[in-house]
């Protein structure tokens, strides 16, 4: 079944909405990991770009200020699936694990398979030309230990 017409899937969410935040999101969090600006001034800087694209905004500064505010504790969680330290990782694929762990781990109204879905759609667009499987491994194998009953759920 199809969402509605103007991008809203089921409960009334703004899937379309959701999707452009989130990729506005990785750019404001790549630019934070770049110039070390806080999210106050990222979401300032994108926030402009974000209303004319009527994306929903509120999310986008949720997701920029989860990041900022989790980071430490997001880099850890996802240090175990990784195979090299998070600042080795290509900034961009660096930033979408960054945001789909925060949405994983502080988001649980958002399905995880969604949040594998929005990053992997993400990361094909921005980043490097097989960085979308690398994202693929670690959030798959995050997803199954954060959110172990879900998945299990989805999995029958």
């Amino acid at each position: 079944m199809r969402p509605p017409r103007g991008g809203r899937g089921s409960g009334g969410i703004d899937t379309v909405g959701r999707s452009r935040s989130r990729r506005r999101a990785l750019q404001a969090v790549y630019a934070m990991q770049l110039s070390g600006v806080d999210a106050r001034n990222a979401i300032a800087q994108f926030a402009h770009e974000q209303a004319h694209e009527v994306a929903d905004l509120e999310y986008f500064e949720d997701l920029v200020r989860g990041v900022e505010t989790h980071r430490r504790d997001l880099d850890a969680a996802l240090q175990p699936f990784l195979d090299r330290p998070i600042a080795d990782v290509d900034p961009i694929e660096r930033a979408m694990l960054r945001i789909a762990a925060y949405e994983l781990r502080h988001r649980i109204d958002v399905p995880y398979r969604v949040v594998i879905d929005e990053a992997l759609k993400t990361v094909k667009r921005f980043g490097s030309e097989h960085g979308h499987t690398y994202v693929n491994g670690v959030l798959d194998h995050a997803a199954a230990d954060w959110r172990a009953a879900e998945v299990r759920a989805a999995r029958g």
